[in-house]
């Protein structure tokens, strides 16, 4: 990490900043010069910092807050170290951090802590996790009185409808794509195909898979982080928000997984288009704890506009193979890539929390030997006699608070301290005018 900041003389600052349960960047500035310093000792502040609601503020009756006095943590860098940070105008480096005790034990409040203690009990059972993420978003012009896609920056016009797969609309923003690209390769971000979506001005990026899955949630993170900053350096903003355009579909946040053994052999590959029994174990689990883990899924008041029928987004607790109406769809292909999509979250989740409770749910049903029901054929929107995905956020918090299921995943001060942040979200979401809420979501998430 020093190495880096001294073949790099031209960043004078760097950011140290950690993910809180939102999902929101929380840390300091630090002059470059005593960046050592915070490599060899860490960073202190709050627990509570990484509880705080949508807008920053403390939860009320938060037990981290004056119940505890408001104790410290430790933050220390995570293994990505310093990277830029291309969206700013001065050179600047950015070092993600986690939290810990002041034992130096993890704390288990820490979104990524959560993960890091997911991938824990797959490796005390020889597994590997192997996840790659599709991230779409939207870019908007949010400078007059109606958001609306941006101009072309080659012909000035603007996109009237969406435009699925289409390369001209890939083209009217190639300097932005660009950019965006020479970035991800200077963060070191494996961003690979990108396409033009169903909705105005949506976009997707994918992300390569990786067999860390700390790194693969690191990496969503941090492109989010990316392509919002970037967007305004461009004279627009780039926004993950559920549902910006009550007309269009929203943005999703497809998780592809497979798991390797020992061996490096996957154990989802049973030869042919069906898969393993421990692929359908796994199945199984994703599928008993997505009712209770649709707040991961479905985090703000405006993700659940997203979650409708018909809009490319499952509303139904399903599975299928090749089947995109389906909460969880099996890809066709060579059954040594053999993997498990799981099509439930919305762009504005918090990637840590979110991968953390999709493997450790598969990892529930691998380790409890159980079977799924008969995986659906056809649209499921149009099924009969199953079980619905919370569409009502105060029942997915309800559901999250009670479960007997999750945990098995988190701590259970982290189930209780992401539930009062998202009831103080709620009561004081409803205080604003849907103008307003469009604003508060279109930058924080």
């Amino acid at each position: 990490m020093k190495d880096w900041l001294r073949k790099h003389p031209e960043v004078r600052t760097i950011r140290v900043a950690a993910a809180d349960l939102n999902g929101q960047a929380r840390g300091k500035r630090v002059p470059s010069r005593f960046a050592d310093k915070a490599v060899k000792d860490g960073i202190r502040f709050p627990f509570s910092v990484l509880n705080l609601d949508i807008w920053g503020e403390d939860i009320d009756n938060s037990p981290l807050v004056f119940e505890q006095g408001d104790a410290d943590g430790v933050l220390k860098p995570t293994e990505r170290g310093f990277m830029p940070m291309p969206w700013l105008e001065a050179p600047t480096a950015l070092l993600p951090i986690w939290m810990f005790r002041e034992n130096g034990q993890p704390y288990d409040g820490c979104p990524r802590q959560a993960l890091a203690a997911v991938v824990a009990r797959y490796k005390a059972r020889g597994l590997t996790p192997v996840c790659a993420m599709e991230l779409e978003f939207f870019l908007i012009d949010d400078s007059g009185k109606k958001m609306q896609a941006p101009a072309s920056p080659r012909s000035g016009k603007r996109r009237k409808a969406a435009e699925t797969l289409s390369i001209r609309a890939l083209d009217a923003f190639d300097v932005f794509f660009t950019d965006l690209y020479d970035a991800c390769e200077a963060m070191d971000i494996p961003a690979d195909t990108s396409t033009s979506e169903t909705g105005l001005g949506q976009f997707e990026v994918n992300l390569m898979h990786c067999d860390d899955a700390l790194r693969a949630a690191d990496d969503a993170w941090l492109f989010k982080m990316l392509v919002k900053g970037l967007a305004r350096r461009h004279g627009f903003a780039a926004s993950f928000m559920a549902k910006p355009y009550p007309e269009y579909s929203g943005s999703g946040l497809h998780t592809h997984f497979s798991i390797l053994d020992n061996d490096g052999d996957n154990i989802f590959d049973s030869g042919g288009p069906k898969g393993t029994a421990k692929l359908r174990h796994a199945v199984a689990g994703c599928l008993e704890a997505m009712k209770d883990s649709t707040l991961l899924f479905a985090p703000h008041g405006n993700s659940y506009e997203r979650l409708v029928p018909d809009a490319h987004a499952p509303t139904v607790v399903c599975w299928g193979y090749e089947n995109r109406t389906a909460a969880i769809r099996i890809p066709a292909g060579s059954p040594s890539a053999r993997r498990i999509e799981h099509r439930v979250a919305g762009g504005d989740v918090n990637p840590y929390l979110m991968l953390a409770v999709i493997l450790g749910a598969a990892l529930n049903g691998i380790e409890d030997g159980i079977e799924p029901p008969q995986p659906i054929t056809g649209n499921a929107y149009a099924q009969e006699n199953l079980d619905q995905i919370p569409t009502d956020w105060a029942a997915a918090i309800e559901a999250f608070e009670k479960s007997e299921i999750l945990p098995r995943i988190f701590s259970r001060d982290l189930i209780r301290n992401y539930a009062l942040t998202k009831r103080q979200e709620m009561l004081y979401l409803d205080e604003l005018s849907a103008e307003e809420q469009l604003e508060l979501y279109l930058d924080t998430v």
